[in-house]
């Protein structure tokens, strides 16, 4: 299958609302997600939460939502590696790196932390049970810090690109 390439272009100054995608087949994740998170903001600009339910769903969205900032992408969904197959579509098909996506997994004998690292371009690493109100504020300000940081990197880059190609032309 042919790699499409990521083109979003987006910058800080246009986002609206940060765009957390909760990808789970249990509904009380997205239900309790969604209470913590609750009236939290980044950079003043509020968390607008998307709701997924399957490997399948999950992938579809993306597709459809470039600008998703992060996912916290449960492992099991309808199946055992439902969440490992995102990541691939995400990374290889859509080739998207700039979203962040943080495993969440409740069952981590079937997905052993340091393998998952580093067989797979995940930026974190969360069981379900570690994840109490504050460690889950925590983890997602970060990973808005960084997905924020590389929106910055990628626009400074294109400004480089004009730059030099306005010179060239002089």
């Amino acid at each position: 299958m042919e790699k499409m390439s990521f083109a979003f272009e987006h910058n800080e100054q246009q986002i609206k609302s940060w765009k957390i995608l909760i990808a789970d087949d249990e509904l009380e994740m997205h239900t309790i997600t969604k209470l913590v998170l609750n009236n939290v903001t980044f950079l003043g600009k509020p968390l607008e939460f998307i709701s997924t339910y399957s490997g399948k769903q999950t992938c579809e969205v993306v597709k459809e939502n470039p600008d998703i900032a992060l996912i916290l992408l449960d492992v099991v969904m309808e199946n055992s590696t439902s969440g490992f197959e995102v990541v691939k579509y995400i990374r290889e098909e859509l080739g998207n790196s700039l979203v962040r996506i943080i495993f969440r997994t409740g069952m981590p004998g079937n997905a052993p932390e340091r393998e998952v690292i580093n067989d797979y371009d995940i930026n974190d690493y969360k069981e379900k049970t570690e994840l109490t109100a504050p460690k889950l504020y925590t983890t997602i300000i970060a990973g808005l810090r960084n997905y924020r940081d590389l929106l910055i990197t990628r626009q400074s880059e294109r400004n480089t690109e004009k730059l030099m190609l306005y010179f060239r032309h002089i």
